[in-house]
């Protein structure tokens, strides 16, 4: 895993997310969730293996890789063994993805209803210290970033991605 992104912005901005409270990453999470679930149920099953280069994972690879890694922030989140039983990354069916997806995030719903207080307890996470909240809002750098992959699939295939549709954001 290669956060760039998501990396850099987790650790931007987590004085001024620890300032508001868990209340205010909430919304950004709801976004990219919806984006994501529709993302991955509006993609044609035929796509779900496209590469746009061979470097890079297929669309499927990339929903399953999301669904993973929500699984694993929450899961720390929460201080709890994730409760996944199979690697979405390797899923290829395009049904099980879509669950996988949706399943992931009705587990992490739990993580952005902590407590404020929750939020402010410390935790370490790939080798860096900050707290929960902290957390949340690398989780939804790390979504966002892989949104933005996936608008680029969607344009590649002619597609117009959920957040530009009619009502997207």
């Amino acid at each position: 895993m290669k956060p760039r992104l998501a990396v850099a912005l987790a650790l931007a901005i987590p004085g001024a997310v620890s300032a508001q409270g868990v209340a205010s990453v909430q919304p950004l999470y709801e976004m990219s969730k919806g984006w994501l679930v529709k993302s991955a149920e509006q993609m044609p099953e035929a796509d779900y293996g496209f590469k746009p280069t061979p470097q890079v994972r297929s669309f499927g690879e990339l929903i399953g890789h999301v669904a993973n890694a929500n699984f694993m922030f929450c899961s720390s989140i929460l201080g709890e063994k994730s409760p996944v039983t199979q690697d979405f990354e390797k899923t290829t069916d395009r049904a099980a993805l879509i669950k996988g997806i949706k399943d992931a995030f009705a587990y992490c719903d739990g993580a952005y209803k902590i407590t404020d207080a929750r939020s402010r307890e410390p935790i370490e996470f790939f080798g860096m210290k900050g707290d929960k909240l902290w957390v949340l809002m690398f989780n939804v750098a790390h979504n966002s970033e892989h949104y933005g992959n996936v608008v680029t699939y969607f344009r590649l295939k002619g597609m117009v991605p959920p957040s530009s549709q009619q009502g997207g954001m």
